[in-house]
């Protein structure tokens, strides 16, 4: 807390204005509800700075499945998303529980924000993608990114695995269409 508000003083006594961004972030199903969270700029130059440290694409992605942990568990301090369980049932009837199509919304939300502000180097966002087993439902919801080499491998970054606040899920977007990941 001290090192985050001495961060701020450094910044605004060197003439740069710090400014906080603010990220809707889906929950209760089918994003029916939405919290608006505040990430401070000490917050997002903090995960700027773990992911500058990538030498790779494949570094960039293990650092990027903690980095969306930590955004999703600052979300958790301030809405009811702490609530979430991986999968859509540990959690039974909490308030702030979230499925694929929120996960996926709010993840994707999260990644445009981080490659705004010049923290992705070795990625790009693109839209969700969806997986379906011939026609088989229920239909599951990931976010996804692309390496920025011509040709640049698909990778989904998958937040509904996982309780709030820990490391995403990054797969092979190949794979994870073939139902690669956790058991939930």
């Amino acid at each position: 807390m001290i090192r985050h508000a001495l961060a701020a003083l450094i910044l605004l006594g060197a003439g740069v204005a710090a400014a906080d961004e603010t990220v809707p972030i889906c929950y209760g199903y089918g994003c029916i509800a939405q919290a608006q969270i505040r990430f401070s700029e000490v917050q997002l130059r903090d995960i700027g700075r773990q992911l500058s440290v990538a030498v790779d694409a494949a570094e960039e992605r293990k650092l990027l499945a903690v980095a969306v942990g930590e955004l999703y568990g600052w979300a958790g301090q301030q809405s009811d998303i702490r609530n979430d369980r991986g999968g859509n049932y540990a959690d039974g009837h909490a308030p702030g529980k979230m499925d694929c199509i929120d996960h996926s919304t709010s993840t994707t939300r999260l990644l445009k924000l981080l490659q705004a502000r010049g923290s992705l180097r070795w990625h790009r966002v693109l839209e969700p993608e969806v997986r379906n087993w011939a026609f088989v439902f229920p239909a599951h919801w990931s976010a996804v990114i692309e390496e920025k080499k011509d040709g640049g491998a698909r990778f989904v970054v998958d937040s509904w695995f996982v309780d709030n606040g820990q490391p995403a899920v990054i797969l092979p977007l190949a794979e994870w269409k073939e139902g690669a990941g956790p058991d939930v």
